[in-house]
């Protein structure tokens, strides 16, 4: 039976004292508590009843900010079946020092970086001068960074990924939602649309795929498939299936992962 490992898997406490909601930045409020959980145990059950050996368990960001607790916590309980993704902040000059610490003491297993604010046009959030020497540090101890963007900074923010990973050619690099227009989340789609921006997704036969082509010479460079991706396909009833099969002919199957 082959070994299947999840690489996307995301946790929400169900004690809210113990790990309470907390923004990604000081002048955001709050975060809101979702009415479901998905707790360290729920998801060990899950994976054993579909033979999901590991699962990556990446940290949700716009729940509980930079506090990568529950996580690292989860990890902790079930050992070699969850493995923690942080995020960090990239503006603070602590952060290369608390992430190599955190991957020799806590068991972190990668790094994932996110912008929060669609509106907001720049690129310090993945290449501030902490951001660079964050990236580097990952490359020293080999750590994967996993990566989200926003689909309205796809035309700037792939070509500077595409920089990084050719300046960092043995890290592994994780592009979320494969990183095209379609890997557009719920989120940032109201978003636009209350900002009267443009949300037409490409078509076929190309999906808008092509517009990863400048990785073709950077394989350190990975695409996740994910719900996220199935959810926008279902929306406009475009087989899943076939922007797989365009994602393995342009880069093969070793680059393309759930």
């Amino acid at each position: 039976m082959p070994l299947i490992f999840d690489t996307h898997a995301h946790l929400i406490a169900d004690d809210w004292n113990a790990y309470p909601p907390r923004p990604l930045h000081p002048d955001l409020p709050v975060p809101e508590r979702p009415d479901y959980t998905v707790t360290a145990e729920a998801l060990v059950r899950m994976m054993d009843d579909h033979g999901v050996t590991t699962s990556c368990v990446v940290q949700r960001g716009h729940l509980y900010g930079h506090d990568n607790s529950y996580i690292i916590d989860a990890a902790r309980r079930f050992p070699g079946r969850l493995l923690p993704v942080v995020i960090l902040d990239l503006h603070d000059a602590a952060t290369p020092a608390k992430l190599a610490r955190m991957a020799r003491d806590q068991g972190v297993r990668g790094l994932r970086l996110a912008n929060t604010r669609p509106a907001q046009l720049d690129t310090s959030w993945m290449a501030s001068p902490v951001a660079m020497r964050t990236w580097r540090t990952c490359a020293e101890l080999q750590l994967p960074v996993a990566i989200i963007f926003f689909q309205n900074q796809l035309p700037w923010t792939l070509p500077l990924l595409h920089y990084i990973a050719r300046e960092l050619p043995t890290l592994p690099i994780l592009i979320d939602h494969l990183g095209i227009p379609w890997g557009a989340s719920v989120p940032e789609l109201a978003w636009a649309r209350e900002s009267g921006i443009d949300i037409t997704l490409p078509g076929p036969p190309d999906y808008g795929v092509d517009t990863l082509a400048l990785f073709a010479d950077t394989p350190n460079v990975c695409f996740k498939f994910t719900e996220i991706n199935i959810e926008r396909m279902h929306e406009h009833r475009v087989d899943p299936a076939r922007v797989v099969r365009r994602m393995v002919d342009r880069f093969g199957a070793g680059r393309l992962m759930w």
